[in-house]
């Protein structure tokens, strides 16, 4: 019995099989379309076209070709290419962290020269102050806190 696998993690494919992609591939390629089984029945000289079905039914299960759908010239090869790497940390450069204090430092003086804040501007420092949080940048955080609290306590504008 051959070990499931999800379509993230394909097993790599028997020789026979790397040939049929490889066959698949260049068809592709070379006429915009994906062949048909008995396109590749004559191109790899298989004795029939159940045979055929065998492997891309295979190829199919093992995640390295998929059926758009349930019609014919429908295969497609999946990409083997690795995932992008996520983010390991959430470590910004300086110049990031400096935008970024910038950034809260400009809505905070749009606030303040308002008689009140509006709730959205309020809303807007607040998820700015958490990103610096988030970023490891509490330090930047706890130096807008009084200013945060006094801009809370004066009010909301009703615009």
């Amino acid at each position: 019995m051959e070990p499931t696998t999800s379509i993230l993690e394909p097993v790599r494919p028997t020789k026979k099989q790397k040939e049929l992609l490889e066959f698949i591939t260049t068809f592709i390629a070379e006429n915009g379309y994906s062949p048909s089984y008995r396109e590749i029945m004559n191109g790899l000289h298989y004795t029939s076209v159940a045979t055929v079905a065998l492997h891309v039914g295979n190829l199919i299960k093992r995640g390295h070709l998929r059926k758009r759908d349930h019609s014919a010239r429908s295969l497609e090869v999946v990409s083997q290419e690795p995932l992008p790497t996520k983010l390991k940390t959430n470590e910004i450069t300086p110049a990031q962290e400096r935008w970024l204090v910038e950034k809260v430092e400009y809505l905070f003086t749009q606030a303040e020269t308002e008689a009140f804040a509006t709730e959205a501007q309020q809303k807007d420092i607040a998820t700015l102050l958490a990103a610096l949080q988030v970023l490891g940048l509490g330090g930047a955080a706890q130096s807008f806190a009084e200013r945060y609290s006094a801009l809370k306590s004066a009010g909301v504008s009703n615009e």
